[in-house]
């Protein structure tokens, strides 16, 4: 039984790339554009809002409506969905007398199919017979990881081989992926969580105490993740001299590779491994990185925190559902679509601030990453609660 649920690991699998092409290849042609369709960079700015808008407008969706929809229904329509939002950035925004209005309903098309991945994919890897399923989530979460490299230097490539005035081949191209996993959704096993309707409600949740503590180490998470990953490219100019353009693909791209080596690691060693100190560990070693990056006078130390911290938040986001879903046995859909909005929140809300606090501090971004050592320090705090109550209900 469990080789056919090897099918159902390839789609998610996929489903985890699909969503770093949805996230990192629109920004990719910012500039491009900007200079086409003559866009102003005020506009562009909204590109990502809108994506990260809806994808928490769907969480919200999912935590009410997948489990009636169904797990296989609904998965397919975040694959097409993706695919239709990918390959129609060639050929929408020609539709409109106002590109931008094209460009926007294609993202907002690919950022429901990132949304409703970004929902089902652990739910329906939990739902498999695996054994230690946390080191399986934790491999899960790393394709996340290696989408993001590969879309950046394969879009690069693309781009030095062929020119990126055929950016609209390279979107037809990477829709194919999502588009292909649509079969694979179609045929693979998928089990659920709970029998229908013995899931528990959002009201029911909200009512216990450990649901709280694992909302708050998502927002922990999303926010630690992102403060740091929005601002890699910056250490990288800064650090190293590069241009814009090189630090926009250098920074992310060493960042986000740190951050899949993490879940590899877990995924391979997870089962020799406490997940609770794992995180401890890697809570602690990121409010390291956050100071190091924030207090530091040599701008290579700073990039060094800044990759360093990839690899200390890698574990973060995975590990926090895989200490929940035991806890809440019954949280259902429901859990994880909330557990994804908190962490799409902190997302948000973490770059925010740090970027707000720099602005303050004259646009010195060592002040803002030193206040972004919040996230961790609270992180660590509220495992360690988490620890103790666990501890006390046993």
């Amino acid at each position: 039984m469990e080789k056919n649920y090897r099918k159902t690991l390839l789609a998610c699998y996929l489903a985890f790339i699909t969503q770093a092409i949805c996230a990192n290849f629109a920004p990719l042609l910012f500039l491009k554009f900007h200079t086409d369709y003559t866009i102003s960079l005020g506009q562009i700015a909204l590109i990502p809002s809108a994506f990260f808008l809806t994808q928490l407008l769907v969480d919200v969706f999912c935590a009410r409506f997948v489990d009636s929809i169904g797990y296989r229904r609904s998965a397919v329509v975040s694959e097409f969905a993706s695919g239709l939002g990918l390959a129609g950035l060639a050929f929408i925004p020609d539709l409109f007398a106002d590109p931008f209005v094209g460009i926007m309903i294609c993202v907002v098309i690919y950022a429901v199919g990132s949304g409703l991945i970004e929902v089902l994919g652990s739910p329906i890897v939990e739902a498999c017979p695996f054994e230690h399923k946390d080191a399986v989530m934790s491999l899960l979460h790393s394709f996340y990881c290696w989408g993001s490299v590969g879309v950046i230097l394969l879009s690069t490539l693309f781009f030095a081989a062929f020119g990126i005035a055929h950016w609209k081949w390279l979107a037809c191209i990477w829709a194919l992926i999502p588009l292909y996993n649509i079969y694979n959704f179609s045929a693979c096993p998928i089990e659920h969580l709970t029998e229908k309707g013995q899931g528990m409600t959002i009201r029911e949740l909200f009512r216990l105490p450990v649901f709280w503590l694992a909302i708050l180490l998502m927002v922990c998470a999303g926010a630690s993740e992102l403060s740091m990953a929005q601002w890699a490219s910056a250490f990288a100019e800064a650090a190293l001299g590069f241009t814009k353009a090189v630090g926009d693909l250098v920074g992310p791209c060493l960042f986000a590779v740190a951050m899949g080596i993490c879940r590899v690691i877990y995924g391979r060693f997870g089962p020799k491994m406490n997940l609770m100190k794992f995180m401890v560990g890697s809570g602690i070693l990121c409010l390291c990185c956050y100071l190091l990056a924030g207090l530091s006078k040599n701008p290579v130390f700073s990039l060094v925190g800044c990759v360093c911290c990839g690899f200390s938040v890698g574990i973060m986001w995975p590990g926090t559902i895989s200490i929940t879903s035991p806890r809440i046995p019954k949280g259902g859909t429901a859990l994880f679509a909330l557990l994804a909005m908190a962490g799409d929140l902190g997302g948000a809300f973490g770059p925010s601030l740090v970027g707000n606090v720099t602005q303050q501090a004259g646009d010195n971004l060592q002040s803002g990453m030193l206040v972004g050592s919040v996230f961790p320090l609270v992180l660590v705090l509220a495992l360690i609660l988490l620890r103790r109550k666990t501890e006390k209900n046993v």
